[in-house]
């Protein structure tokens, strides 16, 4: 926890990654790291990890509030598309903007993701320089132009 008169531009930003794919969870800490020095990026590999971490249960008990989540679809246990689903159904979850990162292109999938209220839907590039552009460019946007809801614990 930081103090309370600590600016809130010297807080590293929080990122929860949604991805199973160990390669590209690595591709994913890189990428950040060259766009973003101020990221924490944390990782769960399925949805019900997902959903612990987001309610701060069992292991995740002192998990911090993220303040951006990369949602892949095809994930084991719970996909995301229903993970997605508990996130912006959820009072005290749905403010977290959550962005699907998938190889997906079904057209299903997008109008499903955007009736969830996904806040945006982006196809996983396959080239490298490609994926690192992306990253840069959710880096820009989402974590460098966009006001993000203040981080509130309750308790």
């Amino acid at each position: 926890m930081s103090s309370k008169g600590k600016p809130a531009e010297a807080l590293p930003t929080n990122v929860l990654l949604v991805e199973d794919s160990s390669g590209d969870v690595r591709l994913m800490r890189e990428a950040l790291r060259e766009a973003n020095s101020h990221v924490v990026l944390n990782v769960v590999s399925d949805g019900v990890e997902a959903m612990q971490f987001l309610r701060l249960e069992g292991d995740y008990a002192n998990a911090p509030r993220p303040d951006l989540i990369l949602l892949d679809l095809n994930l084991p246990k719970i996909d995301g598309r229903k993970v997605l689903a508990l996130i912006k159904g959820d009072e005290q979850l749905k403010t977290i903007p959550t962005l699907v990162l998938t190889t997906s292109q079904s057209e299903a999938d997008i109008v499903m993701c955007y009736q969830l209220q996904a806040n945006c839907f982006l196809n996983k590039p396959v080239q490298l320089e490609e994926f690192y552009e992306l990253v840069g460019s959710i880096s820009d946007y989402w974590l460098n132009r966009v006001s993000l809801p203040h981080r509130r614990r309750t308790g």
